[in-house]
């Protein structure tokens, strides 16, 4: 209610100029988008019609693909779409010379970014709860749909996975055949502080969806109670486990596929089993925030460059706009892969490049101010 309310107040409070370019800011935001998903859209269907056809996937159902695939475009692209969007129609502005006319009436530059960062800041907020919650569960669809109609799923799990199921209890496999549900070499150790009290060795094991059961076969049971060693084979012996056959393999890939609730709790849960490296997942938390923060640091980045009438117009501006775009993005993965792969914090690396491209959006503002 104090949000609704406080928007209201906004827009009773916008004088003609701040409506006047509100509109146009979305009017080109929207425009951007809708453009540059339904290119995306063809790109991507060229790409992956041949597995369309040969896996016959039905029409209806790669309709719902691509609704699922516009919000991940859009998300993925959104800093890039904001920042094209707004060096286009802020040029537009400063070549009919109205920057010029405004600023002659006394209007100073600080007034004149009011209405762009009420139009940045707006877009952000509903990124932001794309971010969050709304991307994630398209991407769930698109990512069904792909393992059904285009690279197939996935078989068989990662070769030689240990997995820590609480601080006393362990557990290992070869290698678990997703399919059929069942794998090989299957091993379960126990211990007490540093003291190992029990290790079930299994041939091979296989999981019932039905019961949430593990169905151990060929098994041999070592029980150690100090000095005592009690060795015993059973043909099969039942077990419950906080484990799902998904959980011998890490498709790290996955995690753009969880809302951000999802992902505490996959990182609480991956804690708790003695899993380290949990930087991808703390990465992907603070880039959802970082992402819809950058919209707002690009446009003002975008107004000062665009606000000055200059000699090649809108075309030079659009062309500086995008080799800034693409430095903005190559940043972004830099700090991916440092995050992930050389432990810098994933809170600092996602927001890195936000803080560099403030500093010269602060530059750019002083020096147009002047």
């Amino acid at each position: 209610m104090v949000s609704y309310f406080f928007l209201i107040s906004i827009v009773l409070a916008l004088k003609i100029l701040d409506k006047y370019i509100l509109k146009q800011f979305l009017v080109a935001f929207f425009f951007a988008i809708s453009i540059l998903a339904v290119v995306s859209c063809v790109v991507d269907y060229s790409e992956k019609v041949d597995a369309f056809v040969k896996n016959k996937a039905p029409i209806m159902e790669i309709l719902k693909y691509f609704m699922a695939f516009i919000p991940h475009i859009i998300a993925l692209l959104y800093p890039l779409f904001i920042f094209v969007s707004t060096i286009f129609f802020t040029s537009k502005l400063a070549y009919r010379s109205e920057f010029i006319a405004i600023q002659a009436a006394g209007v100073p530059l600080r007034r004149i970014l009011r209405p762009y960062l009420i139009g940045s800041v707006l877009i952000g907020l509903v990124s932001l709860a794309f971010n969050h919650f709304l991307v994630p569960m398209a991407d769930q669809n698109l990512y069904a749909f792909e393992e059904k109609f285009v690279r197939g799923e996935k078989k068989t799990t990662d070769m030689d996975v240990h997995i820590r199921l609480s601080p006393q209890q362990f557990v290992y496999c070869m290698k678990f055949d997703l399919e059929r549900n069942n794998g090989q070499l299957f091993t379960e150790e126990n211990f007490e502080g540093t003291l190992l009290t029990k290790k079930i060795f299994a041939e091979n094991v296989s999981y019932i969806d039905s019961t949430k059961t593990w169905v151990l076969k060929t098994v041999m049971i070592r029980t150690n109670d100090g000095l005592k060693e009690k060795i015993e084979k059973v043909d099969s012996l039942h077990r419950h486990y906080k484990l799902k056959p998904q959980d011998f393999t890490e498709d790290i890939q996955r995690k753009s596929a969880m809302t951000t609730p999802e992902i505490y709790a996959k990182t609480d849960l991956e804690q708790s089993r003695g899993l380290e490296n949990l930087q991808a997942y703390a990465y992907e938390m603070h880039r959802r925030t970082a992402d819809s923060a950058a919209g707002i640091i690009l446009t003002l980045i975008a107004v000062a460059i665009a606000s000055r009438k200059i000699r090649g117009g809108s075309g030079l501006h659009l062309a500086i706009g995008i080799v800034i775009s693409a430095i903005f993005l190559l940043f972004m993965q830099f700090s991916k892969t440092f995050a992930i792969n050389t432990g810098l914090s994933p809170l600092l690396a996602a927001w890195i490049p936000n803080i560099i491209f403030s500093v010269v959006a602060y530059y750019l503002y002083w020096k147009q101010k002047r």
